[in-house]
């Protein structure tokens, strides 16, 4: 199933380090993301997750949950959280769930090409690429990144694009190549020029299609 920008991020209720979940409870009113990796005990893996338990205060001060995927079973992550924990000095305070059943990774598409998936399939099987989606407080999916199991993600870039997103929702702006906050942003084109300016004060006009302001605050 391909996830595209704007589906309902599909519910589903699994295991977890946290306990059982229920997807779209668990978001409740705030913006989630959800983050795959192939397999627990792995090196690219541990630091890509050293790195989130190291963000988690950035996530939690925009309102926003982080969930991991693994097709590894709860036992093994709760031991893989030491390592974690040892290796970013942060605490990893965040669920990852059991997917050993595959039912998320076959939800959100994030098995590779030719994955063999027999019934006593192998982790090398059945590893998920390393995918990423944000998802707003109605459970509509804002934005998705998916990279090759051996390259690792840039997780300031991922919270740069929260910020994007969360700035640009609903507020008929869009935000520049290279954007980070305290930049301006691109005037929406359902605006003309003097809509612009009552709305967002002072303009910068580069072409008659391209507009900055500052940003409005929520």
């Amino acid at each position: 199933m391909s996830i595209r920008i704007d589906d309902v991020a599909p519910d589903f209720t699994v295991d977890s380090t946290d306990g059982k979940i229920t997807f779209h409870e668990w978001i409740g009113d705030s913006y989630a993301i959800l983050f795959s990796h192939p397999k627990d005990f792995t090196p690219v893996c541990t630091t890509e997750f050293g790195a989130v338990a190291q963000l988690v205060p950035e996530f939690a001060s925009r309102n926003t949950k982080v969930m991991g995927v693994s097709v590894d079973n709860v036992e093994e992550h709760l031991k893989w959280k030491r390592d974690i924990e040892a290796f970013s000095g942060a605490a990893a305070d965040f669920p990852i769930i059991d997917d050993t059943s595959l039912l998320v990774s076959k939800l959100y598409d994030m098995l590779p090409a030719g994955a063999y998936l027999p019934e006593n399939r192998t982790p090398a099987n059945s590893a998920t690429v390393r995918t990423v989606f944000i998802i707003g407080p109605d459970k509509k999916v804002r934005l998705t990144m998916s990279y090759p199991m051996a390259v690792g993600r840039n997780f300031a870039e991922i919270l740069r694009a929260l910020d994007a997103v969360q700035i640009t929702d609903g507020a008929g702006i869009a935000t520049p190549a290279n954007w980070v906050p305290g930049q301006d942003v691109i005037v929406g084109l359902a605006l003309n020029d003097e809509q612009a300016k009552e709305k967002f004060g002072e303009i910068d006009i580069k072409l008659p299609y391209l507009r900055f302001a500052k940003a409005l605050k929520k």
